[in-house]
């Protein structure tokens, strides 16, 4: 009875609302410190210790680490999954700024090589046909290229257009014509200008020619005349150039030097009705190499002829001073005869016997010396000899290598060469004083001629040394015939 009792009064206080208060409560607290965040002021009332500013330390500290763990985790994923790496949305090969035009006109670019390198843009190209054509065939099929990928040829100036129409023509499809494969046929035209070239630069030439008359401007359309501006003369319009097609046997280099008067010249392949234009290279283009190397030649020939032309004046002053000495002691012993045979006791009996020997045995010692040197016994060779082995003393002395010197000027004057032939069929008058400077133009210029005069003088030596064989064989010949006829008057 008090069991049951007790029980009831339980029960009627559990549903009291004061009771039901009080256990709520007693939740929110119990779950508080889970679902509740601390604020920086909470922070402080819990750790009554710790101070504001090591609070906001600790705070800043832990958002660096949090940092340095997502860039942790993410470094994690890229490696795990490729797919969440950074720019996977971008495509692989991104085109950066503009974008590269399409190239629509050709080139004729210059070389070190002294080779010409022939541009084209083809907008034809040759592939595999893999429908139509079995594995081990290799067939032909018409592709166009919206991007034209330019043709890159290397030509010889001296090989004619024939070996140029060839290389193009390895590089594009037959044509179909009558149900039959043929090749292409590639032309080249040039603008024939023998009218607008013959227009007057000048007003005095324009003044000079109205005076002279029309006889003079209708003989001169049959006179071809050249520039050397190439792509850099002034641009005429299309109504004024008068094409010509050259043939195929022409060489590169006269087919350049006609296409020089024009801005540019035509590339046209038969059975596609394509035309290609080829600005045509300048004096200035054509000649760039060349003009650059003979520009670092003549730094190291100025370099190299400063060393050489004062060896050379102090082996000139040595050799006149020696010559000067030569004078002064036949002087001297002209002073010491006289003194001795008109101022002494002794006399001409004594003088006249030591001058007879000393003259026969100078005779004899220049003989000797003639003998030694096989060459005319001259003043020019004789200071030859001795200024030749001062200089190569002087040379060993200064550091100058004579055999690069004369490697020098050789290549130097080669290149020198060259540009005056282009010079001349571009119709150029080309500056050398400008390129190579005064001083270098004047050394090249008397090495050249020292070495036409070598030429000359060994030529000469040649021909004197043939005839004199021949003049040997001839006597022997002779002998021979005298010999016969003789033999044969004995016989009969």
């Amino acid at each position: 009875m008090n069991y049951a009792f007790g029980r009831l009064q339980r029960q009627l206080i559990r549903g009291s609302p004061i009771w039901q208060l009080a256990a709520h409560c007693r939740a929110q607290t119990r779950f508080a410190p889970v679902f509740t965040t601390h604020s920086p002021r909470s922070v402080s009332t819990a750790e009554p210790d710790q101070t504001e500013p090591e609070a906001k330390a600790k705070k800043l500290n832990q958002k660096a680490l949090d940092e340095q763990e997502q860039d942790v985790r993410a470094r994690q994923n890229q490696v795990q999954r490729p797919w969440h790496r950074q720019g996977a949305d971008n495509p692989p090969v991104e085109k950066n700024g503009k974008t590269i035009a399409p190239v629509t006109k050709g080139k004729l670019l210059t070389t070190p090589t002294r080779l010409l390198k022939l541009i084209l843009p083809l907008p034809i190209m040759v592939e595999k046909d893999q429908d139509n054509n079995s594995k081990h065939d290799y067939g032909r099929s018409i592709s166009p290229n919206d991007t034209i990928q330019p043709l890159a040829l290397l030509i010889h100036p001296q090989q004619p257009l024939s070996y140029v129409e060839r290389l193009i023509q390895a590089e594009i499809p037959p044509v179909v014509e009558d149900g039959k494969e043929k090749i292409p046929s590639v032309y080249f035209r040039a603008e024939d200008a023998a009218d607008g070239d013959n227009k007057p630069t000048t007003r005095s030439e324009a003044k000079q020619r109205d005076t002279e008359g029309g006889s003079r401007n209708n003989n001169r359309t049959h006179v071809a005349s050249y520039s050397g501006l190439g792509h850099e003369g002034p641009e005429r319009e299309g109504s004024d150039k008068n094409w010509v097609r050259w043939s195929n046997s022409t060489e590169m280099g006269d087919f350049i030097r006609d296409a020089a008067r024009g801005r540019e010249f035509a590339v046209e392949i038969e059975g596609y009705n394509v035309e290609m234009r080829v600005s045509v290279p300048s004096f200035g283009d054509r000649t760039y190499y060349m003009r650059a190397q003979l520009r670092k030649m003549s730094w190291q020939i100025d370099e190299l002829s400063r060393i050489k032309r004062e060896c050379d004046l102090l082996a000139h002053k040595g050799a006149n001073l020696l010559a000067k000495g030569g004078f002064g002691l036949l002087a001297g012993w002209w002073g010491v005869v006289y003194y001795v045979s008109f101022h002494t006791e002794f006399g001409w009996d004594l003088v006249e016997p030591i001058t007879y020997l000393a003259g026969l045995s100078t005779i004899m010692g220049g003989y000797l010396w003639f003998l030694y040197i096989s060459k005319d016994l001259s003043y020019r060779a004789a200071m030859n000899v001795t200024v030749s082995r001062r200089q190569n003393a002087l040379y060993e002395a200064r550091g100058f290598d004579a055999n690069k010197w004369q490697q020098l000027v050789q290549e130097a004057n080669a290149l020198r060469r060259e540009i005056k032939v282009v010079a001349v069929e571009y119709d150029v008058d080309w500056d050398e004083a400008k390129e190579v400077g005064d001083k270098v133009k004047e050394v090249l210029t008397e090495e050249r001629s020292k070495a036409g005069h070598k030429a000359r003088s060994s030529e000469k030596e040649k021909d004197e040394e043939y005839t004199e064989e021949e003049r040997k064989k001839m006597d022997e010949s002779e002998e021979k015939m005298d010999e016969s006829k003789k033999k044969d008057e004995s016989s009969s």
